[in-house]
């Protein structure tokens, strides 16, 4: 175990001197592995790594997920999803806080990416909520939070690659992950309402919308939401598989985006730009962290980790809880991408050893990495917000955002204890 927590220390020090995640990672993984046994299997490891990142199948699903992400995006769906979520609930205290939850959970459907959601929403939906009354905290803590579902609700970048590390099924993951969703959904919702009712001056009331002017915002969205429905439903259905879903997911998206008129040649190279960036991004800090990987299962920490478990005959459920701190804590520090490519490898045979299902736990895993996502004192969503909105500081971002994280950890809290929720909806996929 000394072994792999030196180079834990060392990869973390790396990252503290501004050396990238990825190559803070695969550093480590390749010089501890040529000190561990030698050499010559350090660089066969180094080369099989990157050879077979590269050339599996599977991972042709990231960069059609982003691709197909990127061109919805650029169709300027969010303006269309906000409004119609707001002609829904914008005549309640609160209304548009709780539509831009809404909101930010239909956009994160799209990209698949908390912090693409986030920086969105703020420029769609702050403006108007500060327009209308609504305090500082309120409006930038229900965006800083909605974005956070971004990597919850399917399709989820995060979620492949946790399918990916762990051998599950990606239509399962999806699968799982949308009751979860719905439920952070309903429990931000009740965090608005919580704040409202203590100070109703935060979220004041504005007009009701007619069901004519309803139906016309539905009618602007029905489009994209066929889109999501149709994949998801061919994926849970067996009728194609992820890696096809997401191809013709991006193909869609950008008839989308084209018909929309919005998509110019410039915008596609953009977009086409963007996407290769955000792929070879995830690439490398994918290859850096299967590195660090193995190293440390050359270590003795895996089995280390299960000798703990038991000589301090610790319950299944407190090693779950004792994970889910560590998680919030290297949330600190790292960006969920590293820290799902780190941690995953090391945690997950311990949690399948303790006879927990793989799917729960990756559940439960997107959830924590949602939480780190808004807690004081680095959360990523909190410092994106800060730098599109100069106006408002960084503690007036954290108070916002605190009922959230509130309502965050009673949610943790259910789907831990009652493992249906994830579990009953991947039952029926085929």
């Amino acid at each position: 175990m000394t072994e792999a927590l030196l180079a834990l220390a060392a990869m973390l020090g790396l990252i503290l001197v501004r050396v990238p995640v990825a190559f803070a990672m695969a550093l480590v993984g390749f010089v501890g592995l040529g000190l561990f046994r030698n050499w010559p299997s350090a660089y066969a490891m180094a080369g099989s790594v990157i050879y077979e990142s590269g050339f599996q199948y599977l991972l042709s699903v990231l960069p059609l997920f982003i691709l197909m992400g990127n061109f919805i995006t650029e169709s300027r769906m969010s303006r269309e999803l906000y409004a119609a979520a707001h002609t829904m609930l914008g005549h309640r205290r609160g209304g548009l806080a709780m539509s831009t939850i809404v909101a930010c959970g239909g956009f994160g459907a799209i990209c698949g990416s908390s912090l693409a959601t986030a920086a969105t929403m703020s420029k769609v939906a702050y403006p108007e909520m500060r327009r209308l009354g609504y305090s500082q905290e309120l409006a930038a803590g229900s965006i800083a939070a909605g974005g956070t579902l971004g990597i919850l609700i399917p399709p989820s970048i995060i979620m492949v690659v946790y399918c990916l590390l762990t051998e599950q099924s990606i239509g399962k993951m999806f699968a799982a992950g949308v009751l979860p969703g719905l439920l952070a959904i309903c429990f931000y919702l009740l965090a608005v309402r919580w704040v409202i009712r203590r100070n109703p001056a935060a979220g004041p009331q504005g007009e009701r919308s007619t069901w004519r002017q309803r139906g016309k915002a539905l009618k602007q969205v029905w489009a994209v939401l066929a889109l999501i429905t149709m994949l998801m439903v061919g994926i849970y259905g067996g009728v194609f598989t992820a890696a096809e879903a997401a191809g013709i997911g991006a193909f869609l998206g950008f008839l989308f985006a084209w018909t929309r008129k919005t998509l110019t040649w410039a915008s596609f190279v953009e977009v086409v730009v963007e996407s290769a960036k955000t792929t070879g991004m995830i690439f490398m800090v994918m290859i850096g962290a299967l590195m660090l990987a193995n190293f440390i299962n050359f270590t003795s920490l895996p089995q280390d980790l299960l000798d703990m478990v038991d000589h301090f005959n610790l319950s299944p459920l407190a090693v779950i809880f004792m994970i889910a701190a560590i998680y919030i804590v290297l949330g600190c520090v790292l960006e969920s991408m590293s820290m799902i490519l780190l941690t995953v490898p090391v945690f997950y045979p311990l949690v399948q050893s303790l006879g927990f299902d793989l799917i729960w736990f990756g559940i439960i895993v997107v959830v924590v990495t949602e939480i780190s996502f808004i807690t004081p004192p680095f959360g990523m969503n909190v410092f994106v917000l800060r730098g599109l909105l100069p106006g408002v500081s960084t503690q007036t971002i954290f108070r916002g955002v605190m009922p959230f994280v509130i309502s965050d950890i009673f949610r943790l809290m259910v789907l831990i204890f009652i493992p249906a929720i994830s579990l009953y909806l991947p039952s029926f996929v085929k």
